[in-house]
């Protein structure tokens, strides 16, 4: 199964984020690619999704995952006790998501924003579509 995330290259909790993914999926179950990117440009006209899509998105195989639903479908898959977040798809996802909203809505002015997106360590380029 194919699993590719999407995320805004140049914020730096998305960036972050995605290092803290790399860290803890040593079998590589997941590719990156950035919203802005020609190949995350790609990937969300080919899956019908706005060009402007300013979203964490997981694609899993022709499965379009957003928001807190995808970053908990990622949790399943990472090393330790970071699977047992997945417990939380028991919370209704308009409730989830409205706390992902806020903190997606606040990331720029918490955390910061980068001119470019950010370059992969050379022994994570492999994981990178961009």
């Amino acid at each position: 199964m194919q699993r590719i995330i999407l995320f805004d290259g140049v914020c730096n909790f998305c960036n972050s984020s995605v290092q803290f993914i790399i860290k803890r999926d040593p079998k590589g179950h997941f590719k990156f690619a950035s919203l802005q990117g020609e190949i995350g440009q790609q990937l969300l006209n080919q899956h019908g999704l706005n060009s402007k899509m300013d979203s964490f998105v997981l694609i899993e195989d022709d499965n379009i995952f957003f928001e807190s639903t995808a970053a908990l479908r990622v949790c399943r898959k990472l090393k330790g006790g970071w699977k047992l977040l997945a417990g939380l798809f028991i919370v209704p996802s308009p409730l989830r998501n409205s706390i992902y909203k806020i903190i997606a809505k606040n990331r720029y002015k918490w955390f910061g924003k980068k001119d470019s997106c950010m370059l992969p360590r050379p022994e994570w380029r492999n994981r990178f579509l961009d």
